[in-house]
């Protein structure tokens, strides 16, 4: 099913996000909806604040190729153990904060451990793309958005413009 997305600023996208104690078949089932709505904006990254759940949860499939199979993770309690001191420049954007993009420099590789749908461990690494969307999407669960990368003038911009948005939805 596919889930509302909740759009920049909504105070519940700066909140840090709760590890998941026991993964039930409703995490599962909220895992799936994540990613149908994921598929479906499109994107290639959503994390559980996006929908409003303040649970550390983040699905991504970073596969962008035409005809290639998809890649789906779905990482309860991600987190980054270790990452690189090269760096890597993404133009980012963000499904919370739709059509708006900067540059961001972040770590090249990472790390990541998480528990899986099935609650065991797991730890891989990841580079390129999809090192920057694992960052990008753990962000989220500690409340931080790409936007606070950025200047503060800019950052502001943006927000304004969401705004906005936001305003033109609830009159349509």
């Amino acid at each position: 099913m596919k889930r509302p997305i909740l759009i920049h600023p909504d105070p519940r996208l700066k909140k840090v996000c709760k590890p998941v104690a026991d993964i039930s078949d409703e995490l599962r089932v909220l895992a799936d909806d994540m990613l149908e709505t994921m598929y479906d904006a499109p994107g290639i990254g959503l994390a559980a604040p996006q929908i409003g759940i303040l649970d550390r949860l983040i699905v991504l499939d970073c596969v962008k190729e035409e005809g290639a199979a998809p890649q789906p993770l779905v990482m309860f309690n991600p987190e980054i153990l270790a990452s690189s001191d090269d760096l890597n420049v993404y133009e980012e954007g963000c499904l919370s904060i739709p059509d708006q993009y900067a540059e961001i420099e972040r770590p090249r590789e990472v790390r990541v451990g998480w528990l899986d749908r099935d609650g065991n461990p797991q730890e891989q690494g990841f580079d390129g793309l999809w090192a920057t969307c694992v960052q990008h999407e753990i962000d989220h669960l500690e409340g931080k958005l790409f936007i606070d990368y950025l200047k503060p003038l800019r950052r502001q911009m943006i927000t304004r413009k969401m705004q906005k948005l936001k305003r033109e939805k609830a009159r349509a």
